[in-house]
């Protein structure tokens, strides 16, 4: 019995014991999802490990010294997960809508990376999510030679042809799932349309077709990525068949997962225990050299980190005191407040000591000009609290924050988030007011 059949046999076994018992039936998709999250976005350079993907997901934790895009990626591609999960109870068809949606949800907003022209020329490229790519986005071999996906004017066409094409297939009684699903994320490599997280999207869309066929998702994990990416390389010489064999070989995992699920038994796989045992030593090791908060810690964060904390606010929030008749800025600790931020610079400093456990920064705009609009005000603050192994940063609704170990200062991209968070927020209130 070849992979395929045997997926599919396992597939009517999976039937006969359907229906599953609905709390055990999302434990075994937390499972899937708790993989799926860790290794798609693993599988494409993210830093975190399983235990800080889990903790992320779970319990909102963040991971000390990360990167802020790596949580991010890992927010929206759980996002995504939640979205397709719940649609494809329904008749929800794939659409090039759809694609475009679940792109969004992956990477949440827009961003700028490092790129090379087709000169061969450094340079700087937008991301643009829920977009199709309007520049090139070919990559370079291990051999040197250029490897060419669809340009930016083929792309919408084939776009559309790859959905047509699926349609026609779904709607085929002799088309196999299986197959359906591995050739549709092959096509969808093949085309590259987005300027970036076309992986992502690509086994989302995978597994959304196996979902609606009543198959579990299928997990590639990231210790088979030399074999993953070796099966994609082989379809592009044209043998389609190994890309297919390794997908199927990776659902019989996830089948026989679901199977162990639905008959009550134990669906934790071999690795499980390693992850959690690697969950547990780091942070074991992480309690054991924390820092604790002192003089010299504080003075040290209030210069790396919340000075230009302090900077950006305010240079970024002056571009609303246009709107306003007057604007007032606050800048605090817990032992003084100042309405001028270089005078804050200066005295704040000097009264820094043990005691000293918050920071502070608010934006107070009074009466807006527009009277057509109606009279109001508005209020924006940043809070930082000092805890005595680390310190929080918060924003004015509560509804963003992000804790950091002493020693550990808060990155340019960090900043800047938190900074862009509470801007928009004020612009969606104006935008409420005035509408």
């Amino acid at each position: 019995m070849n992979v395929i059949e045997q997926a599919i046999g396992l597939r009517a076994e999976l039937d006969a014991l359907r229906p599953i018992g609905g709390e055990q039936e999302r434990r075994i998709m937390q499972k899937f999802r708790l993989d799926w999250n860790y290794h798609s976005n693993n599988l494409e350079g993210n830093s975190l490990t399983y235990g800080e993907t889990k903790a992320l997901i779970m319990f909102g934790l963040t991971a000390q010294g990360k990167p802020l895009q790596d949580h991010l990626e890992i927010e929206g591609h759980n996002e995504a997960i939640e979205h397709i999960s719940e649609i494809v109870k329904g008749d929800y068809p794939l659409t090039e809508t759809l694609i475009r949606q679940i792109h969004k949800l992956l990477l949440k907003k827009s961003y700028s990376v490092s790129a090379i022209t087709p000169d061969g020329l450094p340079t700087t490229k937008v991301i643009e999510v829920g977009k199709y790519k309007t520049l090139p986005n070919h990559v370079k071999t291990v051999t040197g030679e250029i490897f060419y996906f669809a340009s930016p004017d083929e792309t919408p066409f084939l776009m559309t042809a790859l959905v047509e094409w699926y349609r026609e297939k779904a709607e085929d009684p002799a088309t196999n799932p299986l197959v359906l699903a591995a050739e549709f994320h092959y096509r969808f490599i093949h085309i590259h349309p987005f300027d970036d997280g076309n992986g992502r999207t690509a086994r989302i869309l995978m597994n959304f077709i196996l979902m609606k066929f009543g198959f579990p998702p299928v997990i590639i994990k990231t210790e088979e990525k030399r074999d993953y990416f070796s099966a994609l390389q082989l379809a592009d010489s044209g043998v389609l068949s190994a890309f297919v064999e390794h997908i199927a070989k990776n659902l019989i995992r996830s089948l026989e997962i679901m199977i162990r699920g639905a008959k009550g038994e134990s669906i934790e796989e071999n690795d499980d225990l390693d992850k959690e045992l690697a969950l547990l030593e780091a942070r074991l090791n992480k309690n054991k050299s924390q820092i604790q908060r002192s003089q010299e810690v504080i003075l040290d964060l209030f210069d790396n980190s919340i000075v230009p904390l302090f900077q950006k606010y305010y240079v970024s929030f002056k571009k609303f005191e246009k709107f306003y008749v007057k604007t007032t800025f606050y800048f605090k600790s817990n032992q003084a407040t100042y309405d001028d931020l270089n005078i804050a610079l200066n005295r704040i400093r000097p009264l820094i000591d043990d005691t000293t456990v918050e920071f502070g920064m608010s934006a107070h705009f009074d009466a807006f000009r527009y009277a057509d609009y109606g009279k109001f005000d508005f209020l924006s603050q940043l809070s930082i609290m000092l805890g005595p192994n680390s310190y929080f940063v918060l924003t004015y609704d509560k509804k963003k924050s992000q804790e950091k170990n002493y020693g550990e200062q808060l990155l340019e991209e960090e900043i800047e988030d938190f900074v862009k968070y509470e801007l928009q927020r004020h612009k969606q209130f104006i935008d409420d007011k005035t509408k």
